[in-house]
């Protein structure tokens, strides 16, 4: 099986040293390509088979050394040679305590002690033991990519009047393109079609289309429900949204959990002590029994079951294995942890802080009352001003505003004042719209009334004279009130920090049962909050935070787990996010913790299983009491029982 030798497992450290023998499977390999490769192995094993049947049966032709020799030599050269001769290339190269040395020197040496069935035995299940993981490898990399890469192989490109299919690469931003009901869109783009529904499974997991109208953006991945559409596109086939996602989930494996890094340094310590014990275990009893009761063959065989038995594929192969199924599993869940460190932490969450605004609320404002001497004044500076931000509440008083048939002043020279507001120049002076902060800090008096609404308002002051206010009003999400009681039970502290009035912050946190709330903070404030938090809580302590991935990047980068809300079209979300949550919604947090929860328990019934089953088998065999036999369980077999448990992860339902 020459495949198997360049993909069996390592222990290598995460450095740049390629030894050829990691166990990344990267292949992606079908079935039919796995038993392809296998081909030898399955021979060999069927060779195997019979020889040990014959043998039982005592055929008098089998009793012959040079016949057994030529039978079971014949299928160890053709699965074993691979492995023997990458061991050598890797002691040539200086690496000479490694599971692939392990396992040449014991195959070698029982041939030596004339147990050639046993020799052929530890290759035969070795490089099957490799086909199942290869396949289950394949299944949690298959899992994620049937997830995300979702991208169909050709774009119907508007040119002209004609329609062209042409390779999404070719495609160029600006171009229009047209996806047909039932087809999946191949790049991010904006509708052109007045309204339609998407699916958009592949992305978040959701089952329920998702309508959206003319304007509004459109992701790669999306499938088309209702009726042929077009989109103009606005990102390049590499840069698209779902190509970023996909990149980061394949690259995931590449962050390390603290577990996944100490097993592969134990592997490296490991190894070498087990060559040492297993030459001690032939030398020894020479010294303790003496040169009349020592028998060299008997503590030679033994010395050979033990270098079987240590063999640290069930670690350094179950152990990562188990944190990909819970990244895969994350990943048709909606929830994109960005590796298995992350993923990892979020088992000892004890603080979450969050903000509120597109967080714990919608984010989806409307306009329920204005205030205003001269509405059409107010009106037509507010709407000048408001279309230079992007902001939730911009969008919700811009909208309003359209409906009024407004036509804008001409404003000049917009800056964004961090957390109070927006400046610009009109042509009667200048124009401030923001909070009440904004309001006081350039000396606008502001009826007083105003102030104490239990609302967000949108203030106006033009040349230091109050304008005009709008009171707008955000939903609190469906599922966040599911949300904080799931995270209490799990006995995770939640925290809301907001720019918002702190009547509302207040009014929210009371309703949802959050357990404490603070507001009118600026974004410096709040990461000043958030540092505060982290001093308070103990060391091992894991404070996430959870924001719109948009304006909380200083406290995203001060968190240990940062969480992007709603990250699915942000790129910002992207960069700086830990954890992204793709659906929107609050309760994908208790939810990543119990994925965690249940990888964690994966790895640890895999570490638990590999280690008890060695430590017994290891006796036995320093006692004579375990064959070569054992040895193959102790090893392929139990990589095999803990390569099977963590790909019960990829299957797993939560409530």
């Amino acid at each position: 099986m020459a495949k198997c030798a360049g993909g069996c497992c390592s222990h290598q450290e995460d450095n740049k040293n390629d030894h050829g023998h990691d166990h990344d499977h990267d292949q992606n390999l079908t079935l039919q390509e796995i038993l392809k490769e296998s081909f030898f192995a399955i021979i060999s094993f069927v060779i195997l088979f019979a020889g040990i049947i014959i043998d039982f049966l005592k055929i008098p032709f089998f009793q012959d050394t040079l016949t057994q020799l030529i039978w079971y030599g014949v299928p160890f050269i053709l699965v074993g040679f691979p492995v023997i001769l990458t061991a050598i290339k890797l002691m040539l190269k200086g690496d000479f305590f490694n599971e692939l040395s392990l396992m040449s020197i014991a195959t070698i040496g029982a041939f030596v002690l004339g147990e050639f069935s046993e020799g052929l035995g530890v290759m035969v299940f070795y490089s099957i033991g490799e086909v199942f993981q290869g396949l289950a490898v394949s299944k949690a990399k298959n899992n994620i990519k049937a997830l995300l890469d979702v991208r169909p192989d050709v774009a119907y490109v508007l040119r002209g009047d004609v329609i062209v299919p042409l390779d999404p690469e070719e495609v160029e931003i600006g171009e229009i393109i047209e996806i047909r009901t039932g087809e999946k869109i191949p790049l991010d783009g904006v509708l052109i079609t007045e309204k339609a529904a998407f699916n958009t499974a592949a992305l978040t997991g959701e089952s329920v289309p998702r309508n959206i109208k003319a304007n509004e953006e459109v992701l790669a991945g999306m499938l088309s429900s209702d009726k042929t559409v077009r989109i103009q596109v606005t990102k390049t086939y590499q840069n698209s949204t779902l190509a970023r996602i996909l990149t980061m989930v394949q690259e995931a494996s590449e962050n390390k959990s603290p577990t996944e890094q100490f097993i592969r340094k134990f592997a490296r310590v490991y190894t070498p002590i087990v060559f040492g014990l297993a030459t001690l275990l032939v030398i020894a009893p020479f010294f303790i029994l003496g040169a009349t009761e020592y028998e060299f063959a008997d503590w030679f065989y033994r010395s050979l079951i033990f270098l079987v038995i240590s063999c640290p594929c069930a670690f350094v192969i179950s152990v990562p294995l188990g944190y990909f199924g819970g990244i895969g599993l994350g990943s048709s869940q909606g929830v994109l942890f960005k590796g298995g460190n992350f993923l990892e932490a979020m088992n000892n969450l004890k603080t979450l802080v969050t903000d509120k605004t597109g967080t714990i609320t919608k984010g989806v404002f409307t306009v329920q009352e204005v205030i205003a001497e001269d509405k059409d004044l107010f009106f037509k500076n507010l709407l000048a001003i408001e279309k230079h931000s992007t902001h939730p509440i911009a969008k919700a008083i811009i909208e309003y505003l359209t409906t009024q048939n407004i036509s804008p002043v001409e404003v000049d020279k917009v800056s964004e004042i961090a957390g109070l507001g927006l400046e610009g120049q009109v042509s009667q002076g200048t124009l401030l719209v923001g909070n009440i902060k904004l309001m006081d800090k350039n000396n606008i008096s502001v009826p007083e009334h105003l102030r104490n609404i239990a609302k967000t308002v949108v203030f106006a002051g033009l040349n230091n004279s109050f304008l005009g206010a709008a009171v707008v009003a955000d939903e609190i999400k469906e599922d966040a009130r599911l949300a904080i009681q799931k995270l209490h039970k799990l006995g995770v502290n939640v925290i809301m920090l907001s720019g918002d009035k702190q009547e509302i912050v207040d009014e929210i946190a009371k309703e949802l049962s959050i357990d404490e709330a603070y507001g009118e903070l600026l974004p410096a404030q709040k990461a000043e909050y958030f540092e505060k938090i982290k001093k308070e809580s103990k060391p091992k302590d894991i404070i996430a935070f959870v924001g719109d991935g948009i304006n909380d990047a200083p406290v995203l980068a001060l968190s240990d787990v940062g969480i992007a809300m709603g990250g699915l079209g942000s790129d910002l979300a992207i960069e700086t996010a830990d954890v992204i949550i793709q659906t929107d919604e609050p309760s994908k947090i208790p939810l990543a913790v119990n994925i965690a929860q249940e990888t964690r328990k994966i790895v640890v019934q895999n570490i638990t299983l590999a280690m008890g089953v060695k430590l017994i088998v290891l006796f036995l065999g320093a006692y004579g009491l375990a064959s070569m036999w054992e040895a193959i369980f102790a090893d392929v077999g139990v990589s095999l029982i803990a390569t099977v448990n963590s790909t019960r992860l990829l299957g797993k339902e939560f409530n």
